[in-house]
């Protein structure tokens, strides 16, 4: 059976994107050893996940050396944005009010976030005005 394409990365896949991110241009086996600190993941598992992220243009290969380094395509911030939206999308109706309703609800929050929260609100608030 084909698979169903999807609108952004799987689970696995922003894994390997964190770990991308975090450690830049990575082989395989540096990707696999990395996730291996999270939860056993087997070489041939990392690999298919890269492969089908090269496929889908998450990620990049460089086949230039005999061991292929694979990076990723996206910048984070723009895989978040999608993401979160996405997000945003189907559990809130379009709402972010709603989402950051419910984030401060379900978490605790250090005075320091909510600091940075202000500041952020203040900064639309200018935005919005101006």
């Amino acid at each position: 059976m084909a698979r169903r394409p999807s609108s952004g990365p799987t689970d696995a896949e922003l894994e390997i994107l964190h770990v991308l991110w975090r450690n830049g241009p990575s082989t395989v086996r540096e990707v696999c050893d990395a996730l291996n600190e999270i939860r056993r993941t087997g070489y041939t598992t990392a690999l298919k996940l890269l492969q089908i992220m090269t496929e889908k243009g998450l990620v990049q290969r460089d086949e230039s050396r005999r061991t292929h380094v694979y990076l990723p395509s996206t910048p984070r911030d723009s895989v978040q944005k999608s993401v979160l939206g996405s997000l945003i999308d189907k559990l809130f109706d379009g709402s972010s009010s709603q989402l950051v309703l419910y984030a401060l609800q379900a978490q605790r929050v250090s005075p320091q976030e909510i600091d940075e929260i202000r500041r952020l609100l203040d900064t639309k608030r200018e935005d919005v005005t101006i």
